[in-house]
């Protein structure tokens, strides 16, 4: 790695053979920034999840540029051509179709692969959903996890789940409108209905929306209603105090006294969950 970057050379034009993770705007337009506005106006080519999307920033800029497709479809047979134009001395801007490259989307794997390859990879920030989403929230936001999209796989996104209900950090999540009432009716289950969350919709968008102030309420707020725009969700972690504040003797010797008489360990810990308002993980680890 050199040493040939300064703070006030970065905000200039592209150094050949450097790729640079460009930030787009997250809904308005107006939020792209003018050093990254000089970056997509200069590079070699800029690599766009979208073309369709990136070309009405363009447009908007006046910005006349090379553009290839790079997105999950086609980033494992695109990496090596874009490395190769890298280290042939090309500048190249990857940018998302909205937000920071990199986050949920391929750029991870080309910037690891640069990374590996000793090519100088530089940030130009920008707006990111999951940021905006946490600031807004006045939920606690100093140390926070971030889950993006949870898997589809069953096994997998019920650990994640139970994770989410157990941990004392705020976390962060991705969901599109189809799949949110879905999401909010999981989250209830393994997190209880009065979990402090709030879901952002539109964000930086005419028609911004911040719905909260926990799950019992969003869902209500959602029910019977058409979602659309893309969503970002800010979950409370658990109050480890809150969390001990009850008599687990008696609630583990009632969940005892439930498997004995026939039930299930998962029904037993539902049943107890639901009547004494704690998660479900709480309970299991009781027995």
């Amino acid at each position: 790695m050199n040493n040939k970057f300064s703070l006030s050379h970065r905000n200039q034009e592209p150094e050949n053979g450097v790729l640079y993770l460009v930030g787009t705007p997250i809904g308005n337009l107006n939020d792209l920034s003018l050093r990254a506005i000089d970056i997509l106006k200069n590079v070699c080519l800029i690599a766009c999840e979208d073309t369709r999307q990136t070309k009405k920033i363009m447009s908007k800029f006046g910005i006349k540029n090379h553009l290839i497709s790079f997105n999950k479809d086609n980033s494992f047979k695109k990496i090596p051509s874009l490395i190769s134009d890298l280290i042939a001395g090309k500048s190249i801007a990857v940018v998302s179709d909205a937000g920071m490259p990199s986050i949920c989307d391929p750029g991870e794997d080309l910037v690891s692969k640069a990374k590996s390859l000793g090519i100088d990879v530089v940030c130009v920030p920008g707006p990111c959903a999951a940021i905006a989403a946490l600031v807004s929230s006045g939920l606690p936001s100093s140390k926070f996890i971030f889950e993006g999209f949870l898997p589809k796989k069953q096994s997998d996104r019920k650990k994640i789940l139970l994770e989410i209900s157990n941990n004392e950090k705020t976390t962060i999540l991705f969901e599109s409108p189809k799949r949110l009432n879905k999401l909010l009716r999981e989250l209830k289950e393994f997190c209880g209905g009065e979990r402090e969350i709030q879901v952002s919709r539109e964000l930086t968008k005419k028609f911004e929306e911040h719905i909260g102030k926990n799950i019992n309420m969003v869902l209500e707020f959602f029910e019977g209603k058409t979602i659309v725009g893309e969503i970002t969700i800010v979950i409370k972690g658990i109050n480890k105090t809150k969390k001990l504040n009850f008599d687990e003797s008696l609630i583990k010797k009632e969940l005892y006294a439930l498997i004995d008489a026939g039930l299930s360990l998962p029904a037993a810990s539902k049943y107890l969950a639901k009547k004494e308002n704690l998660t479900r993980k709480i309970i299991y680890n009781l027995y």
